[in-house]
């Protein structure tokens, strides 16, 4: 099996188009507690997949030549899985909690490829 990186990430358009910010506080709270839920039972559905089960992301900072700043991405969250493709590891996240509860955008999904010379 290859391993796959899955970034979830989510955008300030993702966000208004979801009416998220326009719920009431109980209803974002109910919404939030179904998406927990839902994520949990993504979760211990795709066990024998994860090969570690990420989390959340917070702010980042850039390294660069000329020194280190703020930046400003769309990256939320990560989790790293295991599959016989690319195809059937992008499968496991078809109606993912992320983007059907939450108001993620997408979850994009790339190969952890080996290093070079290693």
């Amino acid at each position: 099996m290859q391993r796959f990186l899955a970034v979830f990430t989510g955008s300030p358009e993702s966000l208004a188009a979801s009416g998220w910010n326009g719920l009431s506080e109980a209803d974002r709270q109910q919404r939030t507690e179904a998406g927990m839920r839902a994520w949990h039972e993504w979760m211990a559905k795709h066990q024998a997949h994860l090969v570690d089960g990420g989390g959340p992301l917070g702010t980042t900072l850039r390294a660069t030549p000329s020194g280190i700043g703020e930046a400003r991405n769309h990256l939320a969250g990560f989790v790293i899985v295991q599959a016989d493709s690319h195809a059937a590891a992008a499968a496991l996240f078809v109606n993912h909690p992320h983007f059907t509860i939450f108001p993620g955008e997408a979850v994009e999904i790339m190969p952890c490829l080996p290093v070079p010379g290693a």
